[in-house]
């Protein structure tokens, strides 16, 4: 990958948004722009909090899908490692330095875990989920055809209700059958209670995931009654590791959209009734949009938006305004309502999006911005990796 200081004035709007050392007025839009001072204090307060409680943070690949956010994870933050959804995701990793990757998922189809088995081959922990006894003796085969191990957390559905088994009989006979299995570990559980997330009540979501901690904590008990010990014990995300955390059962957190945090996770509420993202954390992810037309005197079109963001959580906000608002969207165009008309052609806005996952996904680029000033372009490293 060419550093950005190589990056030629001419590349600017061919290839990358933006040069450092631009103002953010200049970026071409849309794109997706990190606010670098939030950023890193999202980062290291959770950091700092996994540490001082005891916790390992595994931080969300899947959600920024950058190799530069997740190093930066590691330096700020003392990240243990990256959880990935794909194994074309953990291989962009293991690439680009990441040396302790989690699939958190299941990896089924022979090809992609021949992959998987391959990992190890370039100095990674590999780890993945399973929920199907048929699926042991295949990964066991692979890791055996390379000469490696991939090590197996035995998934629970603890609410979720995707993967995952939901007794704890299962759990331990999944969990003997990766033990027996040559190439395999069984170094765990996965119990990430992803459906009570955005809960905005926190009383609510207290008590879906304290129905995880039951399952999860008769679990590890009745593996330890077989002599199977859990290295790892996952879950907890930015709705609730907080929960996981006074558990005294998991001993690693899974955290993703604290980071960049986005307008679906902003609005629920902490222990005080307070949005989180007005205390809790800082909105450090955008997508900046320029108006492309103001014809009509109390609306201005941008250039975000379907192909820009995604809106499966709902629209946009528009950062640190409340005189204009995003009400809709199309392919190549956003409705901004301006009854004001306070907006003027070529104005750019800060967006923060409904959901940053899928947002990140439709983009090359981020623009790390500092006071005004472009500071650094980091690609979306496994952009697409759906695999």
């Amino acid at each position: 990958m060419k550093d950005t200081a190589d990056f030629t004035e001419f590349e600017v709007g061919y290839d990358i948004p933006a040069l450092p050392g631009m103002d953010e007025s200049e970026i071409q839009t849309p794109c997706l722009i990190l606010d670098l001072d939030a950023l890193e204090y999202n980062i290291a307060k959770m950091g700092d909090y996994a540490k001082s409680h005891g916790m390992r943070h595994r931080v969300h690949g899947k959600m920024h899908k950058s190799v530069d956010v997740a190093k930066l994870q590691e330096r700020l933050g003392g990240s243990c490692g990256v959880c990935c959804q794909k194994v074309s995701e953990a291989e962009v990793f293991v690439r680009g330095g990441i040396k302790d990757v989690l699939v958190s998922n299941q990896v089924t189809q022979p090809a992609k875990i021949d992959r998987l088995a391959r990992l190890p081959l370039l100095g990674a922990r590999t780890i993945c989920c399973v929920d199907d006894m048929a699926n042991i003796p295949n990964l066991s085969a692979a890791a055996v055809k390379h000469g490696t191990q991939i090590e197996c957390l035995v998934e629970i559905d603890c609410g979720a209700g995707r993967c995952g088994v939901t007794s704890t009989p299962q759990v331990v006979e999944l969990a003997q059958a990766i033990d027996a299995a040559e190439g395999l570990r069984f170094s765990g559980l996965q119990a990430y209670q992803g459906a009570m997330q955005h809960l905005d009540s926190y009383d609510d979501r207290k008590a879906k995931t304290e129905i995880a901690i039951l399952m999860v904590a008769d679990a590890i008990d009745a593996l330890k009654s077989q002599g199977l010990e859990c290295d790892i014990v996952g879950g907890g995300g930015t709705g609730s590791y907080y929960f996981e955390s006074a558990s005294g059962v998991f001993n690693e957190l899974q955290c993703g959209s604290y980071a960049f945090m986005d307008a679906d996770y902003g609005r629920i509420h902490d222990k005080d009734g307070k949005r989180i993202d007005e205390g809790e954390w800082k909105n450090a992810l955008f997508i900046l949009t320029s108006v492309m037309s103001h014809a009509k005197p109390d609306k201005a079109i941008v250039d975000a938006g379907l192909k820009a963001q995604s809106v499966d959580s709902g629209l946009p906000t528009v950062f640190g305004r409340t005189d204009v608002k995003y009400v809709k969207c199309s392919d190549e165009h956003g409705v901004v309502a301006d009854p004001d008309g306070v907006l003027k052609v070529n104005d750019t806005l800060r967006l923060v999006p409904g959901h940053c996952d899928p947002t990140c996904n439709v983009h090359d680029w981020y623009v790390g911005v500092r006071n005004g000033k472009v500071e650094t372009l980091w690609p979306v490293s496994a952009r697409g990796k759906a695999y």
